[in-house]
């Protein structure tokens, strides 16, 4: 007996087929393969032929990209659709026919499961990458390679619960259960590295400040905005020591921002004259010393106000306006030197608080 009756005659013996209807399903098989194979070179030549040329034309490199990462999973697919119809054509029923079916399918879930992160991996490195580096926070370009790691783990999720789910039929119930159970308790574990990645996050999004900006947070600490990162932010005070601050902290704390919504700034410095001054003259004084400071802004003018009678003195206030927060300290040092050499040019008195005391006899 020859290789090809033996062969027939066990196939009979499997599915129960005679072997002329046998015969006529192996040529009707062979056919699909070879069939499937050539569509899938024609596939692969449009491909390399055609939609390489067109996007070759276009200025952006992430659809070659993506041309690329999809060819071979296309190409895959009609080869093995086109082997589950030729078992098909072959198997009509049975158990093996069950298991060969699921295998294929798992493998078409598998290749198009990597070409998903494949793509995935490329709007973020030739997509988002461009899109953040536009911005001028540097936290979006921290936040990418989370975002990236997430999508993929959320891909990889998806693709073998449909692997268990839909082609072996298997109870993922217990092990969504478990997971759960395994999330919550690492959120316990890490809820302060979460608290502060999810403040870093809130941050990003509202926007209170950004980097170079003067701020002051709730609980007195103020300086320049160095860094903003994904857990925490850094500010230099005055005193050039970098102060580090939890993201947690800074998102449900109250911020002063001093550049927001601009830079300009309003200084006010307070000063007292002594009774039975002149207030025209002491007006004046002032106003032309904030006139004659550099820093101090046109528009706004300044502004002088007889603010109240205090205990000991007649108090004024000078309101000016500056350009920069980073001027504030500035100005106030030139103003109350230049306060100093008037009052003692123009003979105008600051006095030292008093009290009167009456003793009774």
């Amino acid at each position: 007996m020859s290789l090809n009756e033996t062969l027939t005659e066990y196939i009979t013996i499997l599915i129960g087929t005679s072997p002329d209807a046998i015969e006529s399903s192996i040529i009707t098989a062979v056919f699909i393969l070879f069939s499937s194979f050539v569509i899938a070179l024609i596939i692969n030549f449009i491909f390399e032929k055609i939609f390489t040329r067109i996007t070759a034309k276009t200025k952006f490199s992430f659809d070659d990209l993506i041309l690329s990462a999809l060819k071979k999973p296309i190409f895959n697919t009609v080869i093995i659709a086109g082997t589950y119809t030729a078992l098909e054509v072959v198997y009509v029923s049975g158990k093996f026919l069950t298991v060969i079916d699921n295998i294929l399918l798992s493998i078409m879930i598998i290749v198009w499961m990597f070409a998903a992160i494949k793509v995935n991996k490329i709007f973020f490195e030739h997509i988002f990458t461009k899109m953040t580096a536009k911005t001028h926070s540097d936290m979006d370009d921290e936040i990418l390679p989370l975002l990236k790691s997430i999508s993929n783990l959320i891909l990889i999720f998806i693709g073998l619960m449909i692997l268990m789910k839909s082609v072996w039929s298997f109870d993922i119930t217990p092990i969504l259960a478990s997971a759960g159970v395994l999330g919550f308790a690492v959120a316990f574990a890490a809820k302060d590295a979460i608290s502060q990645l999810f403040g870093g996050i809130s941050i990003y999004f509202d926007r209170p400040f950004k980097k170079g900006d003067r701020i002051e947070i709730d609980g007195g600490e103020i300086g320049i905005v160095d860094e903003i990162g994904l857990r925490s932010t850094r500010i230099r005070n005055f005193f050039n020591n970098m102060i580090i601050i939890p993201n947690s902290t800074i998102a449900n704390s109250k911020i002063i921002n001093y550049n927001s919504p601009n830079n300009k700034m309003m200084v006010k410095i307070m000063i007292g004259a002594a009774y039975g001054s002149d207030v025209a003259k002491v007006k004046k004084v002032l106003l032309g010393i904030a006139t004659s400071i550099e820093e101090v802004l046109d528009n706004p003018a300044p502004n002088i106000r007889f603010d109240n009678h205090g205990e000991s003195s007649l108090d004024f206030a000078i309101i000016m306006w500056v350009r920069n927060p980073s001027d504030k300290m500035t100005i106030r040092d030139k103003v109350n030197t230049a306060i100093d050499k008037e009052f003692r040019k123009h003979k105008i008195d600051i006095p030292f608080p008093t009290r009167t005391i009456i003793q009774k006899r």
